[in-house]
């Protein structure tokens, strides 16, 4: 069999991340000043069997030994004094004593670190947030050591002193909610309130007894919970555009029924063991009828899963949500709408545009270029002639119809239009021009991506530094003429 190849990749890690068994073993640390007092303390954070080796030492290692309960090895380093010992650090403040460290450790196979020697590592130590039993490690695998030391001052400000506490009352609990909870979807929505709910607030508040009365009462209540639905708004289609709340959701859910416009990597967001089931809704080629989605969306609540209904943008603008809301309220399910960031707002932002303005666009119009008997250019005509900004959705096949029917309604052609294709992702795309050339945009193939118009004279104050010309010339024609 050919040996398979791994290409090196800078968005890899060059480590596995992993935490080290050491609770009552020897871990042994060679040296005699500051470095080796910064691996004691460090270590004394665990229960390490700790063994300092150096013939003489210095007042800070000495205050740290007495501080932890290591051991001092009064005599010269032996490769001999390895034995046994779970892992090894060197702080010998000299490269050739610590390589010679190292070199021994690894004949005896067992795991070395050469402190503020990165390429003489077999493992780094990262900065490390003790909440025992709980612990975060935060390395920068010896690139940066001071940003993984703010990093971890960061998530040191995160994470309550009590969460310890909260893990060990946790494990209480554990094994009456594998017996009494058997469904494994319905338990881990128990564990996530248990993190998230009255039994943390009161534990972290130093009310233990409630906290424990709270998590006895959320496991009682937990066998007979019904299935829920959230209708969640995915946002334009940037992952740190999601709201918080949706991607706490999107954690819980048991299933995640997603349309074709949600970036992957969005729905990759959820639950590993979420399943993941695409509805594929898009313009032209609605792979499951509306309908068929409402049915099914009923129909998981009913066997008890917690599900997120995850749609473009926000749920509530073109998403159709009311035919949703209709069915669960119908099958008497729970719901909740949780708002996402709409492609209009997504495509303002980008392009620095003001929807209204004082003294120019006081109305702002969500439409789309044709109604539910797909007539073109419906109701909203007459606000866009009043100086309402009209940001139109779905709209690039209908461009030539809507440029047509507002100019002939007595729109200027040289009002301000700018189309925002794929607003808010890595591959946006900026196009300016008038009402006049917004016909020109079904002429334009290569713009194939979700796209937003957006018409009035507000359009006119919008930076659009990378805007493109919506109307392309060709020279060639030109000279042709």
């Amino acid at each position: 069999m050919a040996n398979a190849s791994t290409k090196w990749r800078k968005d890899r890690l060059d480590v596995f991340p992993a935490f080290m068994k050491v609770a009552g073993r020897r871990v042994l640390v060679v040296g005699h000043g500051g470095e080796a007092a910064a691996k004691v303390r460090l270590l004394g954070e665990t229960n390490a069997r700790i063994e300092v080796i150096s013939r003489e030492i210095d007042a800070d290692l000495e205050a740290a030994i007495k501080a932890v309960g290591a051991v001092h090895v009064a005599e010269d380093f032996r490769p001999g004094l390895i034995t046994d010992a779970a892992m090894v650090f060197s702080a010998r403040e000299d490269r050739d004593l610590d390589k010679a460290v190292v070199d021994a450790a690894r004949i005896m196979g067992v795991p070395v670190n050469a402190v503020d020697k990165p390429d003489l590592c077999d493992f780094y130590t990262g900065a490390l947030v003790n909440r025992a039993p709980i612990a975060v490690a935060i390395t920068s695998t010896g690139v940066g050591p001071v940003l993984a030391r703010h990093i971890r001052a960061r998530i040191e400000g995160m994470l309550p002193r009590q969460t310890g506490e909260l893990a060990r009352l946790a494990e209480g609990f554990r094994d009456a909610a594998a017996r009494f909870i058997r469904d494994g979807a319905t338990r881990r929505r128990f564990w996530a309130k248990f993190f998230s709910g009255s039994v943390a607030s009161n534990l972290y508040a130093g009310n233990a007894d409630i906290a424990r009365s709270e998590a006895q009462r959320l496991l009682n209540n937990m066998a007979d919970e019904p299935g829920f639905v959230w209708l969640v708004g995915a946002g334009p289609g940037a992952e740190d555009l999601l709201t918080l709340r949706a991607q706490r959701l999107l954690q819980e859910a048991d299933v995640i029924v997603h349309d074709a416009l949600v970036p992957a990597a969005v729905v990759a967001m959820g639950r590993r063991d979420a399943e993941r089931i695409s509805v594929g809704k898009r313009k032209g080629a609605h792979s499951v009828p509306q309908k068929d989605i409402c049915e099914l969306l009923v129909q998981l609540a009913k066997e008890g899963h917690k599900v997120v209904r995850l749609k473009a943008g926000d749920p509530m603008i073109f998403g159709r949500a009311a035919e949703e809301m209709d069915a669960l309220r119908a099958g008497n399910i729970g719901f909740e709408v949780v708002p996402g960031v709409t492609a209009a707002f997504a495509a303002a932002a980008s392009a620095q545009l003001p929807l209204t303005l004082r003294g120019v666009a006081s109305t702002l119009v969500f439409a789309t270029g044709h109604n539910a008997n797909s007539e073109t250019l419906p109701d909203w005509a007459g606000l866009a002639l009043k100086g309402a900004t009209v940001a139109v959705y779905m709209g690039r096949t209908v461009a030539a119809a809507v440029s047509e029917r507002l100019i002939a309604s007595g729109m200027k052609g040289e009002t301000p239009v700018a189309i925002i294709e794929n607003a808010s992702h890595p591959d946006e795309r900026q196009f300016s021009g008038t009402l006049y050339e917004l016909s020109t945009l079904e002429t334009r193939p290569e713009i194939d991506g979700p796209v937003l118009i957006v018409i009035g004279e507000a359009v006119g104050y919008a930076a659009m530094t990378s805007a493109e010309p919506l109307t392309v010339f060709d020279a060639r024609q030109v000279v042709a003429a």
